[in-house]
């Protein structure tokens, strides 16, 4: 570590024993985020997606999602900047909104990753065990939770490479159905059951909102959940080198591509199936839209083929995963919220105690084959929706507090290292749009159930918050 860096940390972490160190390039951050939000979601999800809305209705969802998303990360980028720091929104919180915000929003995003790691893991055996039957699924389980552990404990720099090429694989393989997909729509590869170039007359076929525009806003959860993972970026922060460079360097390239990908899936899906077989509402691989329009083109070994990248990003996401949350106990620790032993590193920089209570965390998330598989499933999902969605509005509103108190101190924008644009438009705007993807999952009733452990969850922080922290920050 160059003595600039140290300096630097120090300044960051007046508290700091031993800050993190600074291993990240650009090229890490835009993998690390498209690793987290390109994954199931995509390849089994967009299907499901396009069923519901139709067509036009999924690309208008999913320009829009990624809207949301780019407010949230202009907010983002300009605090990360201002303010670079592992566990960087429970840090903002806490000082942008309220210690107690801070306190809950990093035991959110925690229990995020933390209830998720768990079924990554177990969805990956699953799929292990569709090549190899005889093998045991708890043996792939192991090898999957040692693997990303590994990984994670080795040092910042390897788990930033293996995620870099881990998520190369997703990013890939979504350029390569894009590609093939637009030259079977103009014609130019054979497609099945085509004997002339589809070209985008499906796009409309059943007219232009099949189900109305309803479903467009119903499904937005899932179309934000899509997105979720860019915001990894900001927990990087801290650990990257040459912050108010390489931070909204990364965020742009980072978020223009994911539009690309998705919205381009999507149209390729649409133009080449009927959106009724686009979503055969069953979690298979062989149901993924990718597996039928590759097994059309003619590819061989099509299921095969999107199961390997589909355990590549379940294994990504496990990945990001356990190092986003292991980040934020050490960011609690540093702010003694946790006991000190939670901020112990590793020789090689790593938060080693975090990582190892981290994954003690996942075990319940490995119950889920064994105990009613779909319903913790979809509580899970519901669980980690909507925890990303309040800790994306903590983001812009302690952008929208950061930036009136920066005004206030008689500062103005051009002494920003980076600044959102549109101030206050972006924070506002992010802010409502999130509030109002919560507010679609309270009515839909399969996902109640873990609104409602969401809620008492929040109450719980602020409780023991204030019974316990309080005095001591």
């Amino acid at each position: 570590m160059q003595p600039s860096d140290n300096q630097l940390d120090a300044h960051q972490h007046q508290n700091s024993t031993a800050p993190l160190k600074r291993a990240m390039s650009t090229r890490h951050l835009v993998m690390l985020s498209l690793g987290g939000a390109i994954g199931t979601g995509l390849f089994l999800g967009s299907g499901e997606v396009i069923s519901q809305t139709g067509a036009i209705g999924a690309i208008i969802a999913y320009i829009l999602g990624g809207a949301i998303a780019y407010m949230v990360m202009l907010c983002l980028g300009e605090l990360a900047v201002h303010m670079p720091v592992s566990g960087s929104f429970g840090a903002y919180a806490k000082k942008y909104i309220s210690p107690s915000t801070g306190y809950m929003i990093s035991w959110m995003y925690w229990l995020t990753w933390t209830a998720t790691l768990g079924t990554e893991f177990t969805a990956a055996a699953l799929l292990m065990q569709e090549w190899f039957p005889h093998i045991s699924m708890w043996i792939w389980t192991i090898v999957f939770a040692i693997t990303i552990f590994g990984l994670n404990i080795s040092s910042t720099r390897i788990f930033a490479e293996s995620e870099f090429w881990l998520a190369l694989i997703k990013v890939i393989t979504v350029i390569a159905f894009i590609v093939l997909g637009l030259l079977a729509i103009f014609g130019l590869i054979p497609f099945h059951g085509s004997q002339t170039a589809p070209l985008f007359s499906n796009l409309t076929a059943q007219g232009w909102f099949p189900h109305g525009l309803i479903p467009i806003f119903t499904t937005m959860l899932i179309v934000n959940f899509a997105f979720s993972g860019t915001e990894l970026i900001g927990v990087a922060a801290g650990e990257t080198k040459d912050p108010a460079q390489n931070v909204p360097k990364a965020i742009n390239a980072a978020i223009w591509r994911l539009l690309i990908f998705f919205v381009g899936t999507i149209i390729v899906i649409s133009a080449l199936l009927p959106f009724q077989l686009a979503g055969l509402g069953s979690e298979s691989v062989s149901s993924s839209p990718f597996v039928t329009v590759f097994n059309y083109i003619g590819i061989p070994y099509a299921d095969d083929i999107i199961r390997f990248v589909i355990i590549t990003a379940l294994l990504s996401a496990a990945n990001s995963g356990l190092y986003a949350a292991s980040r934020m106990m050490w960011s609690l620790s540093e702010q003694k919220l946790l006991p000190r032993v939670f901020a112990t590193l590793s020789k090689s920089g790593t938060p080693i105690v975090a990582l190892v209570v981290t994954m003690f965390g996942a075990i319940p998330g490995l119950l889920s084959e064994q105990f009613a598989p779909e319903t913790i499933f979809k509580n899970l999902l519901g669980v980690a929706a909507f925890t990303m969605v309040i800790v994306w509005m903590s983001i812009c509103l302690s952008q929208f507090n950061f930036r009136r108190q920066w005004y206030k101190s008689g500062h103005t924008v051009k002494d920003l290292q980076y600044a959102a644009p549109l101030f206050p438009i972006v924070p506002i705007l992010g802010f409502i749009f999130c509030f109002i993807t919560c507010l679609s999952m309270a009515a839909d009733p399969e996902m109640r159930a873990g609104f409602v452990g969401c809620l008492i969850f929040t109450a719980l922080c602020y409780v023991s918050y204030f019974i316990f922290y309080r005095n001591k920050v």
